[in-house]
């Protein structure tokens, strides 16, 4: 069966965008594994050791609830098991997902209030605090920031947020989208009271798309004690009730949870906090990588700068979605396209995941190749100014 229309190129395919990220052998091999009876014995105790590993990989105590969704799931189960009609939340445009979050938000008819930023930079604490330090009846019911906006290269300081709500003494939730940042940038659910952790598999976790997570603080699962919205599939007190024993409430992604316990082996066997080093690292070279080549990084602010992906801003007059149709067709290399505002004005190189220093040199090769294939003006030696970086810095 043919699953690609795309003319045969030989090599690897190099998948760069940031998510799905490539899935490492191993993992492939896991998730080959027969499917189990998701009501025997067995599976109780692939459940527990899940359940407990994946706690490790959020820096929790607390629940994680795993749902057989996309990211996009676990978004409506933050929302709807914490709050009701026509609450108020204060949400912080960074870029095209936080948009997407706020859209939801806005159909399951909860009342966003909306701090808008440039999408050069993360979401902007100042402005945060004073919206919270103006609330004085205590309206806002929650805060919902993403911490690795995927669609600008931005990342934002949690902690920051969470010591604006507790400095202004606001008893707001604080949600958190970690979609594209968990297990790639370092992120601690419970140093830095974060109230429910929104994330997916197919980023930093290196599986296919098809699980989804909240990690839930005690102070989230009394709030959905008395939460209006509807929920049924995204309800947490079956699913936690059932995790006690290992089980779920409904059937499970069976083979997908074989992958997600060889994916959290794999992580904490080189250490989280390596992991995280390798990701900044990657991300300085092809910053420099960038900027020799005379192209702007989307993000501004050097304290936000993603170390999942690079979103980079072509010169004005070409078109971003050309040249990576010239490089998918030419060097047999996806990279991500400029999403919402940026559309067609930027790409972005994703890395992440499985990733390691022969991959980044290759992917940008590939990229300097495409520019000059595509004849987009630019300063050759990008990728020798990361080489010099990488073999500087090991």
């Amino acid at each position: 069966m043919a699953y690609f229309e795309s003319k045969r190129v030989a090599g690897r395919h190099f998948l760069q965008i940031p998510g799905p990220s490539t899935v490492p052998d191993r993992i492939l091999r896991a998730i080959d594994n027969p499917t189990m009876d998701h009501r025997g014995p067995d599976f109780g105790l692939l459940g527990k050791q899940v359940l407990a590993k994946i706690q490790t990989i959020f820096k929790t105590a607390q629940p994680v609830v795993i749902f057989p969704a996309s990211g996009t799931g676990a978004w409506e189960a933050a929302l709807c098991n914490t709050l009701s009609p026509g609450d108020r939340v204060l949400m912080c445009e960074t870029g095209w997902f936080a948009h997407l979050w706020q859209e939801m938000a806005g159909r399951l008819g909860i009342v966003t209030d909306l701090v808008k930023t440039d999408w050069r930079r993360g979401a902007d604490v100042e402005q945060i605090a004073e919206r919270l330090a103006a609330d004085r009846a205590h309206a806002i019911k929650a805060v919902a920031v993403v911490h690795n906006e995927t669609s600008t290269g931005a990342t934002s300081r949690i902690a920051e947020v969470r010591r604006a709500i507790d400095d202004a003494k606001h008893p707001a939730l604080l949600l958190v989208d970690t979609i594209s940042g968990l297990a790639s940038v370092d992120y601690r659910h419970d140093e830095w009271g974060v109230d429910v952790t929104v994330s997916g598999s197919q980023k930093g976790l290196m599986l296919p798309p098809g699980l989804s997570f909240n990690a839930v603080s005690q102070k989230a699962l009394k709030a959905s004690e008395g939460a209006k919205l509807p929920r049924s599939f995204w309800d947490w007190k079956p699913m936690i009730a059932a995790n006690a024993t290992g089980y779920f409430p409904y059937t499970p992604a069976t083979n997908l949870l074989y992958g997600l316990d060889t994916a959290c082996d794999m992580l904490l066997e080189e250490g989280l906090d390596n992991v995280f080093a390798r990701h900044e690292r990657h991300a300085e070279a092809t910053r420099r990588a960038v900027r020799h080549w005379g192209m702007e990084v989307q993000c501004q602010d050097p304290r936000h700068y993603s170390p999942v992906l690079t979103c980079v801003r072509l010169p004005e007059g070409h078109s971003a979605n050309a040249l990576r149709a010239t490089i998918l067709e030419r060097f047999n290399m996806s990279l991500g396209n400029g999403l919402g505002q940026l559309n067609d004005r930027a790409f972005r190189i994703g890395h992440l995941g499985d990733f390691g220093d022969l991959q980044l040199m290759g992917t940008l090769s590939g990229v300097e190749m495409g520019l000059r294939a595509a004849g987009v003006p630019h300063s050759p030696g990008g990728a020798q100014a990361a080489l010099d970086y990488l073999s500087g810095n090991a």
